[in-house]
């Protein structure tokens, strides 16, 4: 399991697999691409499909060039209907293929949802695991990006609430391109959250070099495995996701304060790490949890109560969350007042009962 342990010059901790300076600097939206490029180029029933994917390259550019390199019957566009393409995509899954399908925003794939919870998550338990689903459902997903009302849905809570589904949210440009590789590999179904907020952040990353090591077997594992994205003693941050970056600010700002708060990034949803979760918040006592999504029976919520589950002789103050309101997504101009924010977070670090 890939953990933090020491902090350099700055106050912030860099992952033990972090990627040595000097290396070329790609963007999460590159690393997703190049995860696709690569699966599909060493696997030859891996194929892309979608709204616009196609010659277009995706609205987000994700596919861009796969069309061009691999032809148009291994990626390529469909009519404009969501239930369509899951139905395709489970057939070509149950007949040998490895479809990877881009829902184009969070809130187009409500359409395929009926097929996902009756078909896509319960196929194996249905035939007794004689037929297996390897298929990747890609959503970009979550806010942040000035965009309306069935475009930024955080609709995380659906799929991780639906046993059968694998469900992953990447944060970084190293994560995007392993997690998505692990996705197409697995031989079942994967939902694939991608925060489009951080399709243009940038790491110092060689993306040849993540060819190599995931296709020689050295990439440590990620799905099922959350890590310390910042080491701390004071308290824990639980994020995944958009809100990891979010987070990791929060603390940098109390570390300006005097607090020492550690950031857990959990990467995977479904399979949930309980261990390294659970031993940061024994380490520190305290805990919140961040998360866009609306709080009410929510990710967070589950967060919060698995924690308090197994925590709760190590707690010396209730876990909080710090969430999306109950509410539609606001418009472009009130999403800053409905996103988690670095001082949301920080006032919730502050009523974590620190008076002894």
């Amino acid at each position: 399991m890939t953990q933090t342990t020491d902090a350099p010059a700055g106050g912030v901790a860099a992952r033990a697999d972090a990627a040595p300076e000097g290396r070329a600097t790609s963007t999460f939206a590159k690393a997703l691409n190049a995860a696709l490029a690569d699966s599909m180029a060493a696997d030859a029933s891996v194929l892309m499909f979608g709204e616009d994917v196609g010659t277009l390259g995706g609205v987000f550019r994700i596919t861009d060039g796969l069309t061009a390199r691999f032809g148009d019957q291994r990626c390529f566009d469909t009519p404009l209907a969501e239930a369509g393409i899951m139905g395709m995509a489970i057939g070509m899954a149950m007949n040998g293929m490895k479809p990877v399908v881009e829902m184009q925003f969070d809130a187009f794939a409500y359409p395929a949802f009926e097929q996902v919870v009756s078909h896509v998550a319960k196929m194996p338990n249905r035939t007794k695991g004689k037929v297996r689903l390897p298929l990747v459902i890609r959503i970009p997903y979550a806010g942040g990006i000035g965009g309306v009302e069935h475009h930024c849905d955080s609709s995380e809570a659906y799929y991780a609430h639906t046993p059968g589904l694998t469900v992953l949210a990447p944060a970084t440009v190293r994560d995007a391109y392993f997690m998505l590789r692990e996705a197409i590999a697995s031989p079942d179904p994967v939902v694939f959250l991608e925060p489009k907020k951080l399709y243009w952040s940038k790491e110092e990353v060689d993306l040849a070099e993540l060819r190599r090591t995931f296709e020689a077997g050295e990439a440590p594992r990620r799905i099922g495995r959350a890590v310390v994205a910042r080491p701390g003693t004071d308290a824990t941050l639980i994020s995944y996701g958009p809100s990891v970056p979010t987070a990791l600010a929060a603390a940098a700002a109390a570390a300006e304060e005097g607090r020492s708060i550690e950031v857990i990034d959990l990467r995977s949803i479904v399979p949930f790490d309980d261990k390294t979760v659970c031993a940061s918040v024994r380490r520190t006592g305290r805990a919140v949890v961040v998360a866009e999504a609306p709080g009410f029976a929510s990710v967070a919520s589950e967060i919060v109560a698995r924690v308090q589950e197994r925590c709760f002789h190590s707690l010396a103050a209730p876990v909080l969350r710090v969430t999306g309101f109950d509410i539609p997504y606001p418009s472009p101009k009130l999403e800053h007042f409905y996103l988690p924010s670095v001082d949301r977070i920080l006032d919730a670090v502050d009523d974590l009962q620190w008076e002894d």
